[in-house]
């Protein structure tokens, strides 16, 4: 996939990002700032976790992403009793007396890890070093994943019991939170009517994984002015109670606050925002677009945070 110039590509990109909404939205109904950060978050190269009940269409969402983008997919459903080896493969012994390595399903181009939070820390920790390292390591041999790898997880946030919730450094993995709600009304009539009947709806390919390792590198390559590399930086500087730049009220409001990795996302997010609304280099108010899901599961609140009833987002949204 060649262009003249990276202005060109970035110019590409953008049609295609508005070709691969419009072929999402033949099936995904609403769900629009959802689609939004998981495209971002693919462009990107980095990881999505979407928090949401069940019902909300968070397995159909992947499974359409992948159809449009010609990608293979694989789900996996998190159970207490799944090991690592169920995930990455593991060695068995063939018919000539070695050891051969039998892929998992983590060998895909998308993985949707269903309900991660419902299996054991061992086996979380198999897939998020596959996240960080797009590689698994079995019987001492390291075997590389597909690209491009991209893991979407879902949580229930209502259900708690006999969970085992993610520890903060495997949270930090995840390029972004995003918390899906439930349809608007007219939302809700177009889905019944949409899913109730015979009709059966096709979309149209639009990129491969050769055009989307291409864009990734693209969005890599966008350039960022000074001002707004601080700005991106100084407002993760915000978020640590301890760092020079802490407010009173975050002092007061947060116990933790986000690390280095939120920076590099916010730049990273910031640039692949820029391109998708036509830009060729992120503006401050990019940085804002991509804010909130990148340090609200990186931020820990105190309990005068929750006592005043004020959410990660509130937080964030009073340190722009």
């Amino acid at each position: 996939m060649q262009h003249r110039s990276e202005v060109e590509a970035a110019d590409a990109l953008k049609v295609a990002y508005e070709q691969i909404r419009a072929e999402i939205g033949k099936v995904i109904v609403g769900q629009d700032e959802v689609i939004k950060f998981v495209l971002i978050s693919i462009f990107s190269n980095g990881h999505c976790l979407l928090v949401g009940v069940p019902g909300l269409a968070k397995t159909l969402l992947v499974q359409t992403v992948a159809r449009v983008l010609d990608l293979d997919f694989k789900r996996i459903q998190f159970t207490p009793d799944l090991m690592p080896s169920d995930i990455i493969g593991s060695e068995i012994l063939g018919e000539d007396r070695n050891f051969k390595f039998i892929p998992g399903p983590v060998f895909s181009n998308i993985i949707l890890a269903d309900e991660i939070n419902r299996t054991p820390p061992k086996t979380q920790a198999a897939l998020l070093e596959a996240m960080q390292e797009k590689a698994v390591t079995a019987a001492g041999v390291t075997h590389k994943l597909a690209k491009p790898f991209f893991v979407l997880a879902t949580q229930n946030p209502i259900e708690q019991e006999g969970t085992y919730p993610l520890p903060e450094a495997q949270l930090d993995r995840f390029m972004f939170n995003v918390a899906l709600s439930y349809p608007t009304f007219k939302e809700e009539l177009q889905v019944v009517k949409n899913t109730t009947g015979t009709i059966d709806v096709a979309v149209n390919k639009q990129l491969n994984a050769e055009q989307i390792i291409y864009f990734q590198q693209l969005v890599r390559n966008i350039p960022v002015a000074d001002n707004v590399l601080e700005y991106a930086v100084k407002l993760v500087g915000k978020t640590r109670p301890e760092g020079e730049f802490a407010t009173p009220q975050v002092k007061r409001l947060l116990n933790w606050g986000a690390g280095p990795r939120a920076s590099q996302f916010l730049i990273l997010g910031a640039k692949c925002h820029a391109v998708l609304n036509g830009k060729y280099s992120p503006d401050i108010e990019d940085v804002r677009a991509v804010a909130k899901p990148i340090l609200s599961h990186r931020i820990v609140r105190s309990y005068h945070a929750e006592a005043d009833g004020l959410s990660a987002a509130d937080i964030i949204e009073s340190l722009f």
